[in-house]
């Protein structure tokens, strides 16, 4: 697995946090998006064997939208939370930091999303 502090890594943390805090979005939610970020980028490091995975940040009115692109087909299933396990809990933390998370499937590969949507928006 690469580095937590890896340049790729702190460069996507660094242009979310900029752009949301921009755009006005509060404390909570960048913490929150940070994270699921962090989450997105590992998995493609650790399950899609991709070291510099693709991260596409968009601002769409009210709603933040992340993906992260690796070079793997095999899409990623949200596993059932056991104790004794040592992983397996990244997804269910982005589903329950986010408001929607999904996995599109391409050509080379998958993109895995997720959205936040600002306070008070439907």
């Amino acid at each position: 697995m690469r580095n937590l502090n890896s340049p790729s890594l702190t460069l996507s943390r660094d242009a979310l946090r900029d752009g949301m805090t921009r755009a006005g979005w509060p404390p909570a939610s960048i913490a929150d998006a940070e994270l699921a970020l962090v989450e997105l980028i590992v998995n493609a490091w650790r399950h899609g064997g991709t070291t510099s995975p693709v991260v596409l940040i968009l601002f769409l009115a009210d709603t933040l939208r992340v993906t992260v692109s690796d070079r793997s087909p095999s899409l990623p299933e949200q596993q059932p939370l056991s104790v004794l396990a040592e992983s397996g809990r990244g997804l269910q933390l982005v589903a329950g930091l986010t408001h929607r998370w999904g996995v599109d499937p391409q050509h080379l590969g998958k993109s895995v999303w997720f959205e936040l949507q600002l306070d008070g928006a439907a």
